[in-house]
């Protein structure tokens, strides 16, 4: 049948190629630099008689170890390593030609029809085989799945549904074509999308955005070849494609365009191809697309003589036309980007693969008996220990230098500060409101039958304890401020020390809550005392208190003069300031004895305050310390024990997050391991080559 005309004549490296044997026909190769991988002789002229075929033979036997193992690489995924492959990456706009390059190139016949064809990147690993016989087959998914030439269209449209799904959707999932057929040169190409701005039916909204992403990710690295497919009857310059790889390759360099539908549009095509208004760094090859029915050898065939006979093509130099020399060229760009890259791919490689091992090293062992547990809980409580008595008793902070948060005694100072601060500067401090007026009703409700010259001590304690009561919520604030902060440190250290050990983690956040509750409550209670005991007693052996009170009290006649003498509403008194007297003179026999006990009330109202941030200060210092050496060891030990009901092989457990870094490291080192055992086996053959 006329459909079957395609593949009715299996390929023939003879037919297919021998449009280089031509006279005319000149492939100045491509610059390699020195020490670089030189596969392509020059002595591999093109006056060779066609059955020889040098491209074919000498080149692809030399190129063939070394794109063997840069496939192997790329099916072990080293791309996953940050391990960059080169590559030549077929880009262009939709309907410029580019399965009908790729089909010549390859021999075989892509799925074809409206609108998207290729859905995912197609990795079409071309390989000359001796056999007359082709060999075909897919991967994907992880399977494999052989074809033949007559069914490779269909092969690929139903993998890419798996991929991709029914639609027309796409997918950055890759599939892989391998076609090991006689006379197709050695390349390995991946296929993208081609580019389209308008969703057809069934699409989604933003198909472009999609494609742009997939065609971006694979043009950026340095070692992707941009084969660029345009079509002769447009405007290079306007082509999405071209657009895109400048992006990424501004001055050309790694870009190589393919001009299709010469026949179509022979009008000013040597003018384009010459002129390079787009700057392609590595040049422009003309080609004929393939024709109807046409084989694959007449395609060639027709391709010739186009490019002999037409009076506007034949102008064109013919070392820039056709697709055996699009082919050849193809193969050079790749040995030279191979030799370029392979020492870089090597380094890259090891230094991963030993990154990954130190990493490895550097994690626990797994655990696998309870002894190898308690050795570890014990090295990992004694560290947090160790690191704790640091930050929270001695004032080192070299764990955490540029972390303000956990250089502790600093911050437990400064809050100290602020709350010496506070009780300083309170209402209850401010001994000039109402001046002497609460002493003056007390000593009025506290007048009983005895002499007139002695100052009640209940009027005292009455004053007292109220100054007490409303400023008791200050100590009680403060602790819970304290132990809020050292719960966070406490944790964020443990949580630091055992990040390792899930399960004991777990046990020991736990244990820190437990503890911190307990050391609240009883830094509370401590407080409860202390408040009470202030409320209940008025004793001092501070020296300071008889000082201060002899000093306010030398003031007292002065005073009660200014008072009688009714001339001002206010008096100067020393540590005092201002104070407000014009209410006073209506208690003028009240006025000696209220002056007493408010002097007495504020030399000793100082003690108060010393003794309340004084003795907290110890207090939480001996907590803090008692914490570290004794009481969070026991904690965890008590939580590991009751919560675990002895069963202390429950700790064995590793993270969740650990496990799968685990997991991720073995899994990256056997994947570079393999990676490196493919270069061993290659490093002869480069020698030899780069030799």
């Amino acid at each position: 049948m006329k459909g079957d005309k395609r593949t009715s004549k299996p390929s023939n490296a003879g037919q297919r190629f021998s449009i280089l044997a031509h006279e005319e026909d000149s492939l100045p190769l491509i610059s390699v630099e020195e020490n670089s991988l030189a596969l392509v002789s020059a002595e591999a002229n093109h006056h060779t008689p066609i059955h020889s075929l040098p491209i074919i033979s000498s080149f692809n036997d030399r190129i063939r170890p070394i794109l063997d193992a840069v496939d192997q690489l790329r099916h072990l995924m080293v791309m996953k390593e940050g391990i960059q492959l080169p590559t030549i990456v077929v880009v262009g706009d939709q309907s410029s030609g580019k399965s009908s390059v790729l089909e010549s190139l390859a021999g075989i016949s892509l799925p074809r029809g409206q609108g998207i064809c290729t859905r995912v990147p197609l990795i079409m690993r071309l390989q000359h085989h001796p056999s007359p016989t082709p060999e075909m087959f897919l991967e994907f998914n992880g399977k494999t799945v052989r074809t033949d030439e007559a069914h490779i269209a269909d092969a690929i449209n139903i993998a890419t549904e798996e991929i991709a799904g029914s639609g027309k959707g796409i997918s950055n999932a890759p599939l892989t074509l391998v076609v090991k057929k006689n006379g197709v040169p050695d390349l390995t190409m991946v296929d993208l999308p081609g580019i389209t701005r308008v969703p057809v039916h069934g699409q989604p909204d933003n198909i472009y955005e999609q494609i742009a992403g997939i065609i971006m990710e694979y043009i950026q690295p340095v070692e992707s070849i941009i084969l660029n497919v345009l079509s002769a009857s447009v405007d290079f310059t306007t082509c999405e494609s071209i657009r895109m790889s400048r992006q990424v390759d501004k001055t050309g360099g790694r870009t190589l365009a393919v001009v299709t539908k010469a026949d179509k549009a022979p009008e000013g095509l040597l003018e384009k191809v010459t002129a390079d208004d787009v700057s392609i760094g590595l040049g422009y090859v003309c080609v004929r697309n393939r024709i109807g029915d046409e084989s694959y050898e007449d395609a060639r065939i027709e391709e010739a003589n186009l490019f002999a006979t037409h009076p506007l093509l034949s102008r064109i130099d013919k070392s820039i036309v056709g697709i055996p020399v699009l082919a050849r060229k193809l193969m050079q760009i790749q040995a030279t980007i191979m030799a370029k890259c392979w020492p870089e791919i090597v380094r890259k490689i090891n230094e991963k693969l030993n990154g990954n091992l130190i990493e490895l090293n550097r994690m626990p062992k797994a655990m696998s008996s309870v002894a190898e547990f308690m050795n570890a809980f014990v090295e990992v409580v004694g560290s947090a220990k160790e690191s704790m008595r640091k930050i929270l008793v001695r004032g080192e902070y070299d764990e955490y230098p540029d972390d303000r948060n956990m250089h502790c005694v600093a911050r437990i100072a400064e809050m100290f500060t602020q709350y010496s601060s506070e009780l300083l500067n309170c209402p209850e401090s401010d001994h000039t409101r109402n001046f002497l007026m609460d002493e003056i009703r007390v000593l009025d409700e506290s007048k009983a039958i005895e002499l007139p010259n002695f100052l009640p001590r209940t009027a005292f304690l009455s004053l007292m304890q109220r100054k007490v009561e409303r400023v008791s919520h200050m100590p009680f604030d403060f602790v819970e401020k304290v132990w809020a902060y050292i719960e966070n440190v406490v944790l964020s250290v443990l949580t630091h020390h055992t990040e390792n050990y899930h399960q004991l983690r777990l046990t020991t956040k736990r244990a820190c809550q437990n503890l911190m509750v307990k050391m609240r409550e009883q830094s509370t209670d401590w407080v409860s005392e202390i408040v009470q005991m202030e409320k209940l007693t008025d004793y001092t052996c501070n020296p300071e208190y008889l000082s201060e009170w002899n000093k306010l009290m030398a003031q007292q006649q002065a005073f009660i003069d200014a008072v009688q003498k009714n001339d001002s509403s206010k008096i100067q008194i020393e540590g005092f300031g201002e104070v407000e007297v014009q209410n006073l003179r209506g208690y003028q026999p009240l006025l000696s004895q209220a002056f007493d006990l408010k002097m007495r009330i504020a030399a000793y109202w100082k003690i108060v305050l010393m003794r309340l941030v004084d003795c907290m200060a110890l207090h939480l210092q001996l907590s803090v310390r008692n914490l570290v050496s004794k009481e969070l060891e026991k904690e965890i030990a008590t939580e590991m024990m009751s919560n675990n009901g002895g069963k202390l092989e429950k700790m064995l457990e590793e993270a969740p997050s650990i496990a799968a870094k685990r997991q991720r490291l073995n899994t990256s080192i056997k994947l570079l391991r393999e990676a490196k055992d493919v270069l061993s086996n290659i490093m002869d053959n480069i020698s030899a080559f780069v030799e």
